[in-house]
């Protein structure tokens, strides 16, 4: 092939190529800047962006909040990854991985840094004792999905939404891999759910959390555009849960908390109080 790529026998940075995050990525990690990271009024600070990782947590939080548990009130403070302030040095104080989302707990005597959104998970369902089952078979049901959600949506995200979607060129080659990785997935979730009410079994829990906001948007057409490329209603159990799912009112709130792009109804980039949600959902004609 004439344009093949020919590896240097090392690897330098090339702040040119990449895309839209060219500007950000860089192969060291770190603060870049000083700043620290606004706090609220609540016990639970929450730094993100409605990513689905991020959604995965706010969904998580207005679910806890649905149910009455009010020590569950939190901030969402907006972290712009385009803008570069999850470089912050506060931000890398609570990640030092510098991802979204991160959460402080203020509760306790000393607060507590919890980042990667699959331990915030387990942190808050083990916190505030919902959405995880204590009998260890049913508890490593969840478990086993919430792991897998971790290591399958890089796939999904860094793999078919970059090339895709993102990436400055459309190459054959990546398409086709990750869209061969995408549908298999969506395969393993149709199976699994054509004899699950949920992901994990009869019982809402942090697997459909986890796993909806990557690929229950995806098959409803609201991320990278894809749903009829990757023949989303070829799937029906998963169009079926994600639908369910997204009727949820805890759902619909949560979705939309760190958003900054859409509908006026679907745009809230920081939430304080239960009334921020209130006002926008109201907007919706």
């Amino acid at each position: 092939m004439a344009n093949e790529y020919v590896p240097p026998k090392v690897w330098t940075m090339d702040a040119e190529n990449g895309g839209e995050w060219a500007s950000i990525n860089r192969p060291d990690s770190g603060a870049r800047y000083q700043q620290a990271l606004p706090v609220g009024a609540h016990p639970l600070q929450l730094y993100s962006l409605a990513t689905p990782n991020g959604q995965k947590i706010t969904i998580m939080l207005e679910e806890l909040l649905a149910l009455g548990v009010t020590d569950a009130e939190y901030d969402a403070h907006l972290i712009n990854i385009g803008d570069g302030d999850q470089f912050s040095s506060g931000f890398v104080a609570v990640n030092p991985n510098s991802k979204i989302p991160a959460l402080v707990d203020q509760s306790g005597p000393s607060p507590v840094n919890v980042f990667e959104s699959g331990s915030i998970l387990v942190y808050l369902a083990e916190k505030f004792g919902y959405f995880l089952p204590v009998e260890i078979a049913e508890r490593t049901r969840v478990l086993n999905w919430l792991f897998w959600l971790q290591g399958s949506a890089p796939y999904l995200g860094g793999g078919f939404g970059h090339f895709y979607a993102y990436a400055p060129e459309k190459f054959e080659y990546p398409i086709n891999r990750f869209t061969m990785e995408t549908k298999r997935q969506l395969d393993v979730l149709d199976k699994q759910l054509a004899n699950n009410t949920y992901i994990a079994g009869e019982e809402y829990s942090i697997a459909d959390m986890a796993i909806w906001p990557w690929y229950g948007n995806l098959v409803l057409g609201y991320a990278y555009d894809a749903a009829e490329f990757l023949d989303a209603g070829s799937y029906p159990h998963v169009q079926r849960w994600a639908k369910a799912i997204l009727q949820r009112p805890a759902v619909q709130r949560g979705r939309i908390v760190n958003r900054t792009s859409g509908e006026a109804w679907e745009v809230l980039p920081e939430r304080h109080s239960a009334a921020d949600i209130d006002a926008v959902l109201k907007l919706k004609p």
